[in-house]
């Protein structure tokens, strides 16, 4: 639990979301140091999982909501912006399932870019097949995280008085949260208002200046949800740690351990 709320709170405040999967990594390799390859694999399971989900939740909304999230030139704009991604996403995860069941990987030059990660994809496979109602469960889980994220941005709104459909406010959602993850601003800090701009003034009349604040409260509250991770880290002593390490050393080592990983034994 305590490493949870270390991740999500470092993944508030670096690009793309994924700083505190290193951080997570790092910790479970101190925590469990003779069971390293399955702490790696855990965190890899739970980023994919969580892709896998935001992928069906996108897919399903836009598949029912089409019409009306491409009423104006500039919301089918950011539609088309999340159709390339999702259909990216798709292809990413067909690629690697296809890779890793027929271990293709195999046959990559040590040094192909990315042939680590496929090597952790495919244990993860491999691993969580055998458990998968236990994928299930992580996958059900995954759902409502999202829809709990979409619920919070839902109130933010309400607390600014504006009441937007809970239909609508949910089409629009998906577009703001892969948009917002893409790792090119911290914490999605920008794109979020712009799209949240764009989508609900266009979309649902919502003021330009009221969707803006909807998503900066947005932002606020889930920086106030993830405030005990900052208080656990301070505190939190790994073993096999003397004392806290800079992130760079962290990501030095959790690639290491995937570059071991990869070697063919």
């Amino acid at each position: 639990t305590g490493l949870f709320f270390i991740g999500i709170f470092y993944n508030q405040f670096l690009p793309g979301g994924t700083g505190g999967d290193i951080i997570k990594s790092y910790y479970l390799l101190k925590e469990t140091p003779d069971k390293k390859a399955g702490a790696l694999l855990a965190v890899v399971f739970d980023r994919f999982i969580g892709l896998v989900a935001l992928v069906a939740v996108t897919a399903t909304l836009i598949a029912l909501r089409y019409d009306f999230l491409s009423q104006k030139p500039q919301t089918r704009n950011l539609l088309w912006l999340l159709l390339i991604l999702l259909s990216a996403s798709v292809a990413f995860l067909i690629a690697t399932f296809v890779i890793s069941g027929f271990k293709l990987f195999h046959y990559f030059p040590a040094h192909f870019p990315g042939r680590d990660k496929l090597i952790e994809i495919f244990a993860a496979y491999h691993l969580y097949a055998r458990h998968w109602r236990a994928s299930l469960v992580a996958f059900g889980a995954s759902i409502i995280a999202h829809l709990a994220t979409f619920t919070a941005f839902l109130f933010a709104a309400y607390a600014l008085g504006v009441r937007v459909p809970l239909v609508d406010f949910f089409s629009i959602m998906p577009v703001e949260r892969t948009i917002s993850a893409l790792p090119i601003s911290f914490a999605g800090i920008g794109l979020r208002e712009k799209v949240l701009q764009i989508m609900l003034n266009g979309l649902c009349g919502v003021p330009e200046a009221k969707a803006i604040l909807i998503g900066s409260l947005s932002f606020v509250i889930i920086l106030v949800c993830c405030l005990p991770g900052a208080l656990v880290y301070l505190f939190y002593k790994p073993s096999g740690a003397a004392e806290h390490v800079k992130l760079r050393e962290m990501e030095e080592e959790v690639v290491t351990l995937e570059h071991e990983l990869g070697e063919p034994e």
